[in-house]
């Protein structure tokens, strides 16, 4: 069974950092491609940035610039560093697998960790 265990999330003012870990199980993690997702109050879930299983990488606009994911394949475990925050960075941040769809196909969830950047 695929668990999924996000942890670093936290309140932050606005410019601030947080680093967000991520540790997967159940899943041959070296071999798949992995991502953070994020969902605010009112609105869809969305892809934030992803990392192949390669290591290559991939960021919505929205964080291009300031958000860097990367994956520790020793420790089976996803990284994503969050610079310059803002406040319509605040969500609910989620790690998954990221299918062919460009979409989460592990078929779980975890239960993600919150991020709240205010003043």
């Amino acid at each position: 069974q695929v668990q999924l265990v996000e942890s670093g999330g936290g309140l932050v003012q606005p410019g601030g950092s947080l680093r967000l870990s991520c540790v997967a199980s159940g899943i041959i993690f070296s071999i798949r491609d992995m991502g953070w997702y994020r969902q605010a109050p009112g609105k869809q879930r969305e892809l934030v940035a992803s990392i192949r299983r390669g290591g290559c990488t991939n960021y919505a606009d929205s964080v291009k610039g300031r958000f860097t994911i990367s994956r520790d394949n020793g420790k089976r475990t996803v990284y994503l560093q969050m610079n310059s925050l803002k406040p319509e960075d605040t969500a609910t941040y989620y790690c998954n697998t990221v299918g062919s769809t460009g979409w989460a196909n592990s078929g779980s969830w975890g239960q993600g960790t919150q991020v709240t950047v205010s003043s």
